[in-house]
């Protein structure tokens, strides 16, 4: 059990290594908006998810029924195109850092519903876990709330809302996805990462439409190598972060509990810093160092609360 637990930690970390790496593909794609890269980003994860699912479709597939595919169908549209639509404007509506900070609350929203499952570590003992993430996730996003003082107050309203449906569309995704795999206990977690990256592909389609008629400038200056660039990056964020991360991340919640799972969403949140001063070329503030701090003590004191709990894999299914 205690090797379980390591295990899932393990993964955890690894899936944030990877998905931490999305924050960047903005800066290398500055000509694209956000939905664009969403729309290629899932787009070229369907297309990979495939051609790596294709040799074994028969074994992969073969005990999934008609719900299963409904459920892979809303998750990815939760966990994915509904996600980044509502986190796209709230970015642009409300500013990035009172956005960042309410989608920041995801490892606080997923431990509170973990903990209302049966055996889950009571919610008084993560509270203190809890609080260290709330701290950590605030003063990364307080230095930059000043900037934002100005906005129209009803472009900022609209804003947290998106923001709010955000949060409470992965938390959805995160639950669902748990409980999904805990009823396909044959299914491994790489496989059904490759289902869910197929899905998301076909629903890409339906997000790559408004985002590129709508788009706020016309790509069509080939020789400068934009669409290459575009199709470079978002090809190796999905082998990187959809691909390989995913499945990182349903190894992480096959075997740990919610109320722990939830906490390895912050290893997202500290990867992207890192990976923001290294290409800032710049050491972390004092705000910084003291939001990471207190953003591994929050996992460091979660992870110490479940030595010997029970794998999210073990939990009962509703």
């Amino acid at each position: 059990m205690e090797r379980s637990i390591a295990t899932g930690v393990a993964c955890g970390i690894a899936a944030g290594a990877l998905w931490g790496a999305v924050f960047i593909a903005p800066e290398l794609t500055p000509g694209f908006s956000a939905l664009e890269l969403s729309a290629g980003r899932y787009f070229a994860y369907g297309v990979i998810a495939l051609l790596l699912a294709l040799p074994r479709w028969r074994t992969i597939t073969g005990g999934l029924a008609r719900g299963d595919w409904i459920t892979l169908a809303w998750l990815g549209l939760t966990g994915n195109i509904v996600y980044y639509i509502f986190l796209a404007m709230a970015v642009r509506l409300a500013g990035a850092a009172p956005a960042s900070f309410i989608v920041g609350l995801l490892p606080v929203v997923i431990t509170i519903i973990g903990s209302r499952e049966r055996g889950a570590v009571r919610l008084s003992a993560l509270a203190p876990s809890l609080g260290l993430a709330v701290i950590g996730v605030g003063l990364i996003a307080a230095p930059a709330l000043h900037q934002d003082a100005g906005a129209d107050w009803r472009d900022q309203a609209m804003g947290l809302a998106c923001a709010f449906g955000a949060l409470a569309s992965w938390a959805v995704f995160a639950v669902g996805n748990t409980r999904a795999m805990a009823r396909l206990p044959h299914m491994s977690s790489n496989d059904w990462s490759l289902l869910f990256g197929i899905v998301s592909g076909a629903e890409a389609l339906l997000l790559a439409i408004p985002a590129f008629a709508l788009a706020p400038i016309q790509h069509d200056n080939w020789q400068h190598g934009d669409w290459t660039r575009f199709a470079a990056v978002s090809g190796s964020v999905a082998i990187m972060s959809s691909v390989i991360g995913n499945a990182f991340w349903n190894g992480a919640s096959r075997r740990l509990p919610m109320t722990l799972s939830g906490q390895m969403v912050i290893f997202e949140t500290l990867f992207a810093l890192f990976y923001s001063f290294a290409w800032d070329w710049r050491w972390p503030r004092l705000t910084e160092v003291l939001a990471i701090a207190a953003l591994i003590a929050a996992v460091s004191w979660c992870a110490r609360l479940h030595h010997g709990a029970q794998p999210a894999g073990h939990m009962p299914a509703d």
